[in-house]
């Protein structure tokens, strides 16, 4: 059966939004597209557009934008709160320490204590790349209406959610109770 090489048009065994599909083939479906999603998002990075295109990887561009977002904290809350290991954000921090992006400051109430806050430097990088890759999701959707780009991030953040809840942490547990 003659396709696109990347399988994204459609297909009779790749059902459309409006079709009468079986429930398997839409998990089939489903499984397909994030999984070419996957890929394209590695081959292009997703970095945005102009100057500012692939110029921060996928676990700066997380880390800064939690800081910016919940403002300074430790590196076990910074671990915590992105599902990750206290290793694992000691080692992505620091380049981004070395480079000024963020910078480390003692706790207010614990002077022994070491918290991760943006830099100005950092604040403005972020923003930087944020309106990078604000306009790459523009132009890949200007053919979208307001209303569906909105579906498609509450579907998305449901989405990522619920694999959260199937795998919080390092993914070697299972459903969260309560869930």
């Amino acid at each position: 059966m003659p396709t696109h090489p990347d399988m994204t048009t459609d297909t009779p065994d790749s059902p459309d939004a409006g079709a009468t599909a079986s429930p398997a083939a839409v998990l089939d479906a489903m499984q397909h597209q994030l999984a070419v999603y996957a890929r394209r998002a590695e081959q292009t990075r997703l970095g945005g557009l102009g100057q500012a295109r692939n110029s921060m990887d996928r676990a700066a561009y997380l880390l800064l934008n939690r800081l910016d977002q919940e403002g300074p904290m430790g590196v076990k809350a910074l671990a915590a709160g992105m599902g990750i290991d206290s290793s694992t954000v000691t080692r992505q921090v620091a380049p981004l320490v070395e480079s000024g992006l963020v910078k480390r400051t003692s706790h207010p109430e614990d002077g022994r204590a070491v918290v991760l806050e943006l830099s100005p430097r950092g604040v403005a990088r972020l923003e930087e790349v944020r309106s990078s890759r604000r306009n790459l999701m523009q132009l890949i959707t200007k053919d979208w209406t307001e209303e569906e780009r909105g579906t498609f991030c509450a579907l998305l953040t449901r989405f990522n959610r619920a694999m959260l809840d199937l795998h919080p942490g390092n993914g070697t547990q299972g459903p969260r109770s309560g869930t």
